[in-house]
């Protein structure tokens, strides 16, 4: 193992600098161990970088397409009603103007503003990963725990009930899960710093994952005007169901549930390619190619990938990105359902549905790990979803590189600091309305489906945003799993780190 000054202090220019050049292959493993200089694989295995021309899993193309195109056509319904009605006025700050019936203006200016919220946010939380990659693990975790204590304190003085009581389940959670990990911090914190290197030399990682962070940014104000836009047009009690068209509560309740399905679905189909597009691109290449300056890499890596993932590949990310979205739906429902057993007096039932929302995002974390693993084997080798999801679920099991990733840090880290974005902009939300009392919300009828959105937009923004890094640690670890040798010569001390800490990941690897 090197000594502590090569992943334990800061260097003195603040970075860290894996080798691009092959030196003498480190002899990590014991005496009796063969050595793996030999191992080391064609990056064309496999059909790696070089996938059959077809397109995989069509009918989930197909769905999503379609689904894609009834949202298109419902969107432009409502808002064009809802422009004619004037948007049943309403404004920033005050709201005593505009209907009382409904959502109205007021909501949108709101919800557009957590957007500008969520966007500076997420950028500013990649920054300081950047700039503080070695105690981002650290920051990350302590904020969280704070914040979600903040939030308990805050909800419990103003009665929020149900608000109240799973926050204080998930800060005490977050207590007492924080002195587990700590032990395991310097591995994920080199993990980050490499994958912040790379990303440095590859200029085109930030690049897709701002163009991606811009087209959720759209995609939010799209669904925000929609979504309004619905409850006012079918809000029985507002001056369009005067023009014949059929207005009831279960409406807007099976419209508003539609159009939430569509914008997760599409959000994490766009966070999934812009992975995918990062995988198979700048990631993938410089693992199995080595850095740029040393001529072999195959030119515009990002484009390839990209139009593999976009085109080809859409159908298996879109199969993905459904059983995560479904997950996400039944959570808002047990949201819901928490809600209104708090708002009717039986905190017994709020409960039991915290418990419940627990597990249900327990299995949606477990899944969402594990297809970040097969949207990398689709970006690398084209394979339809089922058949990456056998494979991914083979190289975990029979090569032993489970054992990292199930302590690895970095991607609880940035879901923390998603998740702390996403509540920051919630209790922005919140405190709006208390502040401004709008009077469509004398009530409070309306407080939990602003949240809730406000909620959401900040987590997609800030998950759309680190997949830039998620993408980078995931491709080291299948790349691990392919071929340890390639990250002995790319990255030497993040090896010696690994087979220090796991040496039956780089030893159980089977020569070939």
């Amino acid at each position: 193992m090197a000594s502590k000054d090569q992943w334990g202090s800061q260097p003195p220019t603040g970075a860290y600098n894996p080798t691009y050049q092959p030196g003498p292959t480190p002899n990590y493993a014991p005496p009796n161990e063969p050595s793996y200089a030999a191992d080391q694989k064609s990056p064309y295995e496999g059909d790696r970088f070089k996938p059959k021309t077809r397109i995989n899993d069509p009918l989930f193309l197909i769905f999503f397409i379609l689904h894609f195109a009834g949202f298109v056509v419902l969107s432009a319904s409502a808002i064009h009603q809802w422009v004619k009605d004037g948007g049943l006025g309403g404004g920033i700050g005050g709201g005593d103007t505009g209907s009382s019936v409904t959502l109205n203006y007021h909501t949108v200016i709101l919800l557009l503003l957590v957007a500008a919220a969520a966007l500076v946010l997420s950028v500013s939380y990649l920054m300081l990963t950047r700039i503080f990659t070695r105690a981002i693990m650290h920051i990350t975790l302590i904020m969280s725990i704070a914040l979600n204590i903040g939030l308990c304190v805050y909800y419990w003085i103003t009665k929020y009930w149900s608000g109240a009581i799973i926050f204080t389940v998930i800060a005490l959670f977050s207590f007492l899960a924080y002195w587990g990990y700590r032990s395991r911090i310097p591995l994920a914190s080199l993990l980050v710093q490499v994958t912040m290197d790379v990303a440095k030399h590859h200029k085109s990682v930030y690049v897709v994952a701002f163009l991606a962070l811009l087209l959720q940014a759209t995609l939010s104000v799209w669904f925000t005007f929609t979504a309004i836009a619905t409850y006012a047009k079918w809000t029985p009690g507002n001056p369009s169901c005067n023009n014949g068209s059929s207005c009831s509560s279960g409406k807007v309740a099976g419209l508003i549930f539609y159009e939430t399905f569509s914008y997760l679905w599409t959000s994490q189909v766009i966070g999934n390619v812009a992975l995918a597009t990062m995988a198979g691109g700048p990631f993938g290449s410089w693992y199995y190619f080595g850095p740029k300056e040393q001529g072999m890499m195959p030119r515009h890596p990002t484009l390839s990938a990209f139009g593999r993932a976009s085109t080809l590949s859409l159908g298996s990310i879109a199969f993905g990105s459904l059983i995560v979205t479904i997950l996400d739906l039944i959570r808002m429902i047990l949201n819901a359902v928490r809600n209104s057993g708090s708002m009717d007096g039986t905190p017994v039932q709020a409960i039991l549905v915290v418990c419940a929302e627990c597990c249900i995002g327990c299995i949606e974390g477990l899944i969402t790990w594990f297809n970040r693993y097969a949207y990398i084997e689709i970006a690398l080798y084209g394979k339809p979803y089922f058949r990456a999801a056998k494979d991914t679920w083979r190289m975990l099991a029979d090569r032993g590189i489970d054992t990292i990733v199930n302590d690895s840090l970095v991607s609880m880290t940035l879901t923390w600091g998603a998740y702390s974005v996403g509540m920051l902009c919630s209790l922005f939300a919140y405190i709006y309305l208390r502040s401004t009392h709008p009077s469509y919300n004398v009530d409070g009828q309306y407080t939990a489906p602003v949240i809730l959105f406000a909620f959401i937009i900040g987590l997609q923004f800030s998950l759309t945003l680190s997949s830039a890094v998620e993408a980078g640690v995931s491709t080291i670890f299948v790349g691990l799993g392919e071929d340890p040798q390639c990250l002995a010569i790319r990255a030497p001390e993040l090896f010696g780190l690994i087979a220090s800490i796991y040496p039956r990941v780089v030893q159980g690897v089977p020569r070939v």
